[in-house]
């Protein structure tokens, strides 16, 4: 998940920019602040999203209205139509907030890990208890799949974790300690279960005991591409 690898030695680090060398060029002008209009733009997008994030939460999708949603922005109809053509649209960009929290979560538990199989583990296991916060579960793992559509809700879900968790099963593979011929297609089949497991999890009249079986199972999963030692 993002940036998950932190912690596992993997040879190189991304994301970080080289320092800057006493040859470089002086950095040009500061660029001008936003103009009053864009920051108010800005503002009731933001005010939207978290009307989303509130009441699809809560209530979920299909007991909101645009209505609601326009009256707890503070915002008219017309507003939420000119940034959203429709209120999928909106859950849509909700949705995207709260996966990246729930991304955030999973790297920040994976941090200091000491290999890929223990990395990948604690991110699954925070995603698992981050899932099992109401309105998360709710906007997340009970309303996305049905009101993205099954295409939409998967290209979402693997932008925010695909690329890591390959990086992460390529580590391991050059590092020796899993064998995986196909990290691509095991990571979907991950984030697949992983997926399924969460909604085990919130349809459970036990979520944290089913919680914990997920989380073991998932686990093994991925012990199970180690390498067989003599």
């Amino acid at each position: 998940m993002m940036n998950m690898h932190k912690g596992v030695k993997t040879g190189y680090t991304r994301g970080v920019p080289p320092a800057t060398s006493p040859a470089d060029p002086p950095p040009g002008p500061a660029a001008p602040p936003p103009s009053l209009r864009a920051e108010q733009v800005a503002q009731t997008r933001a005010a939207l999203v978290a009307a989303g994030r509130d009441l699809f939460g809560r209530a979920g999708f299909a007991a909101t209205s645009v209505d609601d949603l326009a009256r707890e922005a503070r915002v008219t109809t017309g507003a939420l139509y000119h940034h959203f053509p429709n209120k999928t649209k909106l859950f849509e960009a909700v949705f995207e907030q709260a996966h990246t929290e729930l991304m955030q979560a999973s790297a920040q538990a994976a941090m200091g890990a000491p290999d890929e199989v223990e990395l990948l583990s604690r991110a699954f296991e925070a995603f698992l208890d981050s899932v099992q916060q109401p309105e998360l579960r709710q906007i997340v793992i009970v309303d996305a799949p049905a009101v993205l559509g099954l295409a939409r809700f998967t290209e979402l879900d693997e932008k925010f974790a695909y690329a890591e968790i390959v990086f992460t099963l390529e580590s391991a593979v050059t590092g020796g300690r899993l064998e995986v011929d196909d990290p691509p297609t095991l990571t979907r089949l991950l984030l697949g279960a992983l997926t399924r497991g969460a909604m085990l999890v919130a349809n459970s009249d036990d979520p944290e005991r089913t919680r914990q079986s997920v989380a073991r199972t998932m686990r093994k999963l991925i012990s199970s591409f180690a390498p067989e030692r003599d």
